[in-house]
């Protein structure tokens, strides 16, 4: 019988991530700093929200686009949060997660030739996604230097003439880099002359610790050209209620609904019900959840600054990534190692590209008291290799 299983999807590694908590379920008592996800309950006045539409049995489909409500509600927070106005019936589609407003796009623009730039360390379903809509991948290596920021010079000199997307994430996965205002003006600039698209993946953008967030969309000459996804589940700590929404031009959402109607039919009803109540009455909960985040980065890079382990400041999201290079091991040794001696869980830094080998990723969604006992454990293992 002849191999039925395309030979792009053969190709494509599994998630570096995942093969960490695989390995770290066979050991008892291991103490996770891999996941990305936030450690709080989604707020009371959200899930009661969903459990009243559910007593009410609101449960059927809702528009492919997703419930009017729910749109309009996300272009109130796009206008509040980023200055940015959008027509809920035209420039906004629901979807499930983040991940799949990603996955839309890219299918949705990507012709066969086509190439997508995408700066690392990233996100690890990014490069995947692109190679499953049939485009090439070019990567750009983010350097710690430069605090993991990309540099118009940096996107000037990965550009060629089959590039045609550029697929961001800042506030960055691992690295917790972000790009300021005066970054972005930058490379609008190369942007705008090479005629690219941006996909902006702006799921942390809540969790921008110095300064308001601020999108690409929002630069001069960038709303007609990028395509901003984010979602609910980091902001409002709503993981498992998979839902996500992209906006942007209308005839990109147009097509990215006609997939998501063939692929999905719509995101699911009653997380729909319940991100509209987390719009209209969820800021405050933001902000408790933003300080606790900020509170558990400054004492994990203190405890980092205290075993010489060197790391960069991140600004946003819940992750630093500090650097292993000096201690002669690879990003996969040190973390095997660290798991198997001392039963903590990282995840090795090439997980998310070639340019983060040398480097690990910790998450500090997770309370204080595991966060002390993790990093003292890993400081007794850095006492050991050195």
């Amino acid at each position: 019988m002849r191999d039925f299983l395309a030979k792009k999807v053969k190709e494509i590694k599994p998630s570096g991530i995942r093969r960490f908590f695989d390995i770290a379920k066979e050991i008892e008592g291991a103490i996770s700093l891999g996941v990305g996800e936030p450690d709080f309950d989604t707020p009371w006045h959200i899930r009661e929200e969903a459990i009243y539409t559910l007593e009410q049995g609101k449960t059927v489909y809702t528009s492919n686009s997703g419930l009017k409500e729910l749109r309009v509600e996300i272009c109130n927070y796009m206008k509040r949060k980023l200055g940015l106005e959008y027509k809920w019936d035209t420039d906004v589609l629901v979807t499930v997660g983040g991940s799949e407003a990603i996955d839309a796009a890219l299918r949705a623009m990507i012709e066969p030739g086509d190439e997508v730039i995408i700066p690392t360390p990233c996100y690890v379903s990014y490069e995947p996604c692109a190679i499953l809509a049939g485009a090439s991948v070019k990567t750009i290596s983010l350097k710690n230097e430069n605090e993991f920021r990309l540099t118009a010079k940096e996107l000037e000199e990965a550009i060629t003439p089959k590039s045609k997307i550029l697929l961001m994430n800042f506030p960055n996965n691992p690295t917790g880099a972000i790009m300021e205002k005066k970054d972005l003006e930058e490379i609008a600039k190369v942007i705008i002359k090479h005629d690219l698209f941006v996909i902006s993946d702006e799921i942390y953008s809540e969790l921008s610790y110095f300064n308001d967030h601020t999108s690409i969309a929002s630069i001069e000459g960038m709303k007609d050209r990028t395509l901003i996804i984010n979602g609910f589940s980091k902001a409002y700590s709503m993981t498992g209620w998979r839902l996500g929404y992209a906006c942007g031009p209308a005839d990109l959402i147009k097509q990215m609904t006609k997939i998501h109607q063939f692929a999905i039919m719509c995101a699911p009803t009653t997380s729909q019900y319940a991100a509209v109540e987390a719009l209209k009455n969820g800021d405050d909960d933001i902000l408790n959840m933003k300080e606790s985040y900020d509170e558990r980065r400054r004492y994990v890079l203190h405890r980092l600054n205290e075993m010489g382990l060197p790391c960069f400041t991140p600004k946003g999201a819940f992750y630093v990534f500090p650097d292993i290079r000096g201690f002669g091991l690879s990003s996969d040794e040190f973390s095997i190692r660290l798991l198997n001696e001392e039963k903590v869980v990282v995840v090795p830094g090439n997980a998310f590209g070639e340019s983060g080998e040398g480097f690990i990723r910790i998450s500090y969604a997770y309370s204080l008291e595991d966060l002390k006992k993790a990093l003292g454990r890993v400081e007794s293992f850095i006492k050991k290799i050195k």
